[in-house]
Formats: structure tokens, C-alpha cells, sequence
């Protein structure tokens, strides 16, 4: 089943009743302007099992002890943003998945031929995504980054992806001439940086669900990241981001 993801920007009380998530909206029911059925509507409750990501956006949110304990339960991720409305904080269980140990094993003696395999298999796909993208949302010719694609080599040696995205991002938003993608950049590069933000919780919750540890990557290795293997794994689903 598809786990739905909820995002709150509003003031609001989150507890739970039942194995049930319940929103309450204090404003609403004390707002004397408003029409009685429209305040008998200010509380609802959303079964915690069918949420897969929470999206905290709001400084006057409160949310009980019980409510965070049964959404690392239920393997869900618990995404907080910053007075911009950026993510800036990840939660998730610590334990999602029975056979946690072997999985971490499994990763830590995987050998470097496997994980420059695993990489190409990774960048050739990320290729061929951004090729779709472009190719259903401008005129550009796409063929190259078939070609491209096709030539990623173990551990992509050629820096293939940097090639393909020179292309990509040069031809993709055709309304702001000369766009460079960078974190610090000008819109719509904090649309992007907020995509990103959020396929990456996305990713990293199915990872620990999947008992792997989303620190190790099998390319990215920066000592200060703690989800090298979410950022390994995100890669290919890039493009869907910019997907209209």
C-alpha cells in the first residue's frame, strides 16, 4: 500500500486515540466567526499506518510523545523545517526492519568492485531518467544522453553524470536562460533544494525499513553526511522532482 504523506504549515495539535493519528485545530474551534459545522470539522483522525511521512512546517505545531513513538513504529519519517520552510531535521526508527544486523554486515563487507557495479548501474539509470524528463518537457535533442548512458563504465571513470548534467540542466528550464544548478542559487533552486530535502527522507525511510544503514554509502563518503546510501540511492529518481 501507498503510504500517504502529510504536511503541516498550520498551527496545530497532533495526538493519538486509538492507533490513530487525531489533528486538532484549537484556532478553528475558538474562532467565534466561524460557522459551527465548519468548527465540528476541526478535528479528524488519519489511521498512523497509512502514513509514510510527516512534514513538520510550522514553529506553533505541537505533537505528543505517543504520537512521535507510534510513527517510528509504523517505520514513518518525521521531516521538521526551518522558519523558511526548508528540512532541516530527519527522525526515524532506530530498528526498522528483523534481520537489521545481517543487512549491516552485508554492507560493510561489500567489496569495491561490487559497489563501482552498483554505482554504474545507478548512474546509467539516473542518465536515462534525466534523458525522459527532458524529453517530455522541451524540444531538446536527447539522443546523446542515450548514448551516454550506454558508455557508463564501473564506477563511472569518464565522469559521465557531470556530462549529462551539464546537458540536462543547461536545457531543462528554458525560462531562466543560463541556469546553473546550485544550493545557494537563484529560484528554482530552492524548489529544488526542498524536492531533494524530501526524496531524501523518502529514500532513507525505506532504507532503515529495508534494514540497510543509510550511512554507508557505495559512493558518497563524506564524513560529516550520515545518509551517504540515501544520497546513493536518490540519485536515479532526481529528475522525477522537476516532473510537472
Amino acid at each position: 500500500m501507498i503510504k500517504k504523506t502529510l504536511c503541516f504549515s498550520n498551527p496545530i495539535y497532533l495526538s493519538l486515540r486509538n492507533a490513530q493519528l487525531v489533528l486538532h485545530l484549537p484556532e478553528v474551534e475558538s474562532n467565534k466567526t466561524l460557522p459551527e459545522a465548519m468548527k465540528k470539522e476541526a478535528e479528524r483522525t488519519i489511521p498512523i499506518e497509512d502514513i509514510g511521512v510527516v512534514i513538520l512546517d510550522n514553529r506553533r505545531i505541537t505533537i505528543t510523545s505517543g504520537v512521535m513513538e507510534a510513527l517510528l513504529e509504523n517505520n514513518c519519517a518525521v521531516i521538521t523545517c526551518n522558519p523558511k520552510s526548508m528540512p532541516i531535521g530527519l527522525l526515524l526508527p532506530l530498528s526498522g526492519n528483523t534481520i537489521q544486523n545481517e543487512r549491516f554486515r552485508s554492507q560493510l563487507e561489500a567489496s569495491l568492485p561490487l559497489r563501482k557495479q552498483l554505482w554504474q548501474q545507478t548512474i546509467k539509470q539516473k542518465i536515462l531518467n534525466q534523458e525522459h524528463t527532458l524529453r517530455i518537457n522541451t524540444d531538446k535533442e536527447t539522443n546523446c544522453m542515450r548514448v551516454w548512458s550506454n558508455d557508463v563504465r564501473s564506477g563511472d571513470p569518464d565522469n559521465l553524470e557531470a556530462r549529462a548534467a551539464a546537458y540536462y540542466w543547461k536545457n531543462l528550464f528554458t525560462e531562466y536562460p543560463n541556469f546553473v544548478r546550485d544550493r545557494e542559487g537563484i529560484p528554482p533552486n530552492n524548489l529544488l533544494n526542498y524536492g531533494y530535502a524530501i526524496l531524501r527522507a523518502i529514500i532513507a525511510r525505506a532504507l532503515v525499513g529495508s534494514g540497510l544503514l543509510p550511512t554507508l554509502g557505495i559512493h558518497h563518503h563524506n564524513r560529516y553526511n550520515a545518509y551517504c546510501l540515501a544520497d546513493d540511492i536518490m540519485e536515479p529518481y532526481r529528475p522525477y522532482v522537476v516532473v510537472p
